[in-house]
């Protein structure tokens, strides 16, 4: 992932981190009550809505979004048994992630590439558009909550007061 998207991706995920959610606050921290994983092709922890199939494509997807580079990628960060917390607590994302896998079995990874650029010009008119735009969306969420994301990612120390905020330059 090159710096500019990892940059972009600190900051959605220090907004996403301090908006309001749609999720309570045990929801939106679940990930710190799992294992956490090092790497693409660690033994992933026992999931607890998904079946190990759909948990595995989950984790794989998730790692594709957020890979691992120099701080650690979505599985480290304990996003997929996130995804599976969530996702086990709502129907309605029961419904889109049964259909969005289905769709993902059914097509190679090139088709991701390209769901992703639809998804990013704004297209959501199909259900596996709608899906992958959650399955991003969780996928940050849990990153930018996880200790790894927050700590590791964005250099958060907890409750530490700053003498001085640095300036930003971006405008």
């Amino acid at each position: 992932m090159s710096s500019e998207r990892r940059a972009s991706l600190k900051i959605i995920g220090t907004i996403g981190a301090t908006c309001a959610f749609p999720f309570a606050a045990d929801e939106l921290y679940a990930q710190q009550e799992h294992t956490h994983t090092e790497g693409v092709a660690a033994q992933l922890p026992e999931p607890k809505y998904f079946s190990k199939e759909d948990f595995a494509l989950i984790a794989k997807i998730a790692e594709a979004i957020i890979p691992t580079t120099d701080t650690p990628g979505a599985i480290a960060a304990g996003v997929p048994a996130y995804i599976d917390f969530v996702v086990s607590r709502s129907e309605p994302q029961q419904k889109l992630f049964k259909d969005g896998l289905a769709w993902m079995k059914k097509h190679d990874s090139k088709a991701l590439t390209k769901l992703c650029a639809a998804v990013d010009k704004g297209h959501l008119k199909r259900p596996e558009q709608r899906w992958f735009k959650a399955m991003k969306n969780l996928t940050a969420d849990g990153y930018w909550t996880s200790k790894a994301g927050m700590a590791q990612t964005l250099g958060y120390k907890g409750a530490a007061i700053l003498a001085e905020y640095p300036e930003c330059r971006e405008h």
